[in-house]
């Protein structure tokens, strides 16, 4: 694999949704990912969290696999599992024997409670995880119920994003002279750091512990999506005042001193009326053609076929071919170490 990873060998316990996610973003940055997976259970070759990994048949309840699953360990500079806490332990991969065996291993746990704490051994799922770390409270409008956004924020953004930058930088100080050592990631902390500067608002009184009633929380009228006469939706960010200037220029809106009040939230609520009505005067094809490309801060809202689409995803090749698949493409990107495309698991 080329990339900025190449070279790095990555051992990866197979399971579902942030850990795949994780040996995904590795993969993709060149390392080599090889997948521990049960007899007869191989990750699924159609999907993106699957891509670039070389597989391997290991059955983990036979003294063999346990074995076979050390020996290709003990060759390797990274792991990732994300089982309960104490599965490994109780199978004899825990940390204390796979470090003997390779001292510069990075072990990175990914789970949603994290490896201790009242919680750790409960079952659950990104919804629950991002409950007690406040996160899912600020999801949704106001006077409504809390909004998951789907699974981004534990499972990928504060779980297998988050190992992935943990195997990193311990990897990095494994290979710059320091020792192995265990990467705790947990969703759990992980959603509480994605919501850091969430929190930084609150302690200086400029965050309401309130749903749907902020600047960045659908609470501000310049900042939301809005519905267009083809039941279609935009999305406008127009915070800063250059840029609700230009939204009030070509909005027709110049001339409503109330939208003077920009960063009054007793005026809220009444201007994101006029602006729902605005909106739904035209298309949002319409409203493209007059706002998007321009400072405004404006999008359309696309469907996931329609993302695929976009003239700006299909320049950047935002989307790739993977084994027949449209996936996202590996991201970022670099100058030098350009990654290899993602074929199937094979």
């Amino acid at each position: 694999m080329a990339g900025p990873l190449a070279g790095i060998h990555i051992v990866e316990f197979a399971g579902i949704g942030p850990g795949p996610f994780c040996g995904m973003m590795l993969a993709d940055q060149g390392a080599t990912v090889t997948v521990l997976h049960r007899p007869g259970r191989p990750p699924d070759p159609r999907l993106a969290l699957s891509r670039s990994r070389k597989l391997v048949e290991i059955d983990l309840k036979s003294a063999e696999g346990i074995r076979q699953a050390r020996d290709i360990v003990r060759e390797a500079d990274g792991l990732i599992e994300g089982f309960r806490p104490g599965v490994m332990e109780r199978l004899g991969l825990g940390p204390d024997v796979l470090l003997a065996d390779n001292p510069g291993l990075v072990y990175g746990r990914m789970t949603g409670w994290g490896q201790y704490g009242p919680l750790a051994q409960a079952a659950g799922h990104d919804i629950n995880y991002i409950s007690i770390s406040g996160a899912l409270h600020a999801f949704g409008r106001a006077g409504q119920k809390p909004t998951p956004p789907i699974n981004m924020v534990g499972d990928f953004g504060g779980g297998g994003m988050m190992l992935a930058l943990g195997m990193v930088s311990a990897l990095l100080h494994a290979k710059t002279g320091g020792k192995g050592q265990v990467v705790d990631c947990a969703m759990t902390d992980g959603s509480a750091a994605l919501m850091a500067m969430i929190f930084d608002f609150q302690n200086i009184g400029q965050w309401q512990d309130e749903r749907g009633v902020n600047l960045l929380d659908t609470g501000a009228h310049f900042y939301d999506s809005y519905e267009t006469s083809d039941g279609k939706y935009i999305s406008i960010g127009s915070i800063e005042p250059q840029f609700y200037a230009q939204l009030r220029e070509v909005a027709g809106l110049a001339d409503d001193s109330e939208f003077d009040a920009q960063m009054n939230p007793a005026m809220w609520p009444k201007l994101k009326d006029k602006l729902t009505t605005l909106f739904l005067s035209k298309t949002r094809d319409q409203w493209c053609e007059l706002m998007e490309g321009t400072d405004i801060c404006f999008a359309p809202v696309l469907s996931l076929t329609e993302a695929k689409q976009h003239p700006h995803n299909v320049e950047r090749q935002a989307f790739v071919d993977v084994g027949g698949h449209l996936q996202p493409a590996p991201a970022p990107r670099y100058s030098e170490t350009v990654s290899d495309k993602p074929e199937p698991p094979a």
